[in-house]
């Protein structure tokens, strides 16, 4: 294969979460769309990393999708794998045998999700959650990863959050999403930003992710400065499906280059 050159970062990172090609190809026993080929398309066209959720019962990705592209991550060793889930179910053991095999691991995105839940829609409670994330914390980076946790748009929790260890958050951003077209926009974009200035004075890089999109991702980094990269899924997929994914890949990153450019 031949490998892309790799992108230089100097903005926000986009890393492309694939969690929706799985959930179609699940519907059919033929192994298509594949997603080792969907992140190689992304990757090519310039993705900065890829993204994974694999939930306890397997309804999208699979613990074999995610060592499929650790495989595949191999041949792009300065784009970063970043696997996100609730670390008291299955995902520390899915990061265990990633290092085991000696597949690369950045990332480990911890998120309060229950065992069936649709989709990620809430931030940890610290410090309620304090004493169950501290060692979970602990053990992530005893294999080498950085820890990001999954945090609601609150400025007042951040500190406990650095105190934990963890080196980034990531803010849930369905609610300032959800309010993209409501006089409530520019004030769930204050939220956004005060949370994020938060973080950073506690010493916590911060990423963002949850229903992100073409419409509403350079508005957000305008916003928030400093985001060090957004998780971005069902709706660059979604995109995908209609112009293919270099092509869209290529116009997220056209939306944080816009956005940052001076």
């Amino acid at each position: 294969m031949t490998v892309a050159s790799v992108p230089r970062v100097p903005h926000t990172a986009l890393s492309v979460n694939l969690n929706k090609v799985a959930l179609l190809r699940n519907a059919r026993q033929l192994g298509i769309p594949s997603l080792t080929r969907a992140a190689t398309q992304c990757l090519q066209a310039g993705a900065h990393g890829i993204t994974l959720h694999p939930r306890p019962d397997q309804r999208h990705v699979r613990t074999s999708d995610v060592f499929e592209l650790g495989e595949l991550l191999l041949d792009w060793p300065e784009r970063e794998f970043n696997i996100e889930g609730n670390p008291t179910h299955n995902l520390l053991d899915v990061a265990r045998e990633l290092k085991r095999r000696g597949l690369p691991l950045q990332q480990l995105t911890f998120v309060p999700d229950s065992v069936g839940q649709f989709t990620s829609d809430h931030g940890w409670n610290l410090p309620a959650d304090a004493d169950l994330l501290r060692p979970l914390i602990a053990q992530a980076q005893a294999l080498g990863a950085r820890v990001s946790l999954f945090m609601d748009a609150d400025p007042q929790p951040m500190a406990a959050a650095r105190a934990l260890g963890a080196e980034r958050v990531e803010l849930y951003t369905e609610p300032y999403a959800a309010a993209w077209h409501t006089p409530q926009r520019n004030a769930q974009l204050q939220r956004y930003r005060a949370a994020a200035q938060a973080a950073q004075d506690a010493g916590l890089e911060v990423n963002a992710g949850h229903d992100l999109n073409r419409d509403n991702l350079s508005a957000l980094l305008r916003a928030v400065p400093g985001l060090r990269e957004v998780s971005i899924g069902h709706a660059l997929v979604a995109d995908a499906l209609e112009r293919g994914y270099a092509a869209t890949v290529a116009d997220y990153l056209r939306c944080i280059a816009v956005a940052q450019d001076p």
